[in-house]
């Protein structure tokens, strides 16, 4: 009986896979993951060393989301919705 294999995207990355996400080496990963980590950057799992790869690219989506003053977001909101009910009125 033959057996079936399923290829398997892990979700857990070592850290040359999450340099690689951030587009760095491994040595300048390395070198800035202090800094990174002090930015609300997710840290390795403590027991495989590895990085969740969801909670990377949630912290990269929203680090700059983070650093707008709370009106601009709400101005960018209101403009969007504004649009949008202008448009279905005709």
């Amino acid at each position: 009986m033959a057996e079936i294999r399923f290829h398997i995207e892990p979700k857990d990355i070592p850290p040359e896979k999450a340099a690689r996400r951030l587009g760095l080496s491994l040595d300048r990963f390395e070198e800035i993951l202090p800094r990174l980590l002090s930015r609300g950057f997710p840290p390795s799992d403590p027991d495989t060393g590895n990085f969740d790869l969801d909670a990377i690219d949630t912290w990269r989506s929203n680090r700059h989301r983070r650093e707008l003053p709370a009106n601009v977001q709400a101005l960018q909101s209101t403009g969007v919705v504004s649009e949008r009910l202008r448009k279905m009125r005709g």
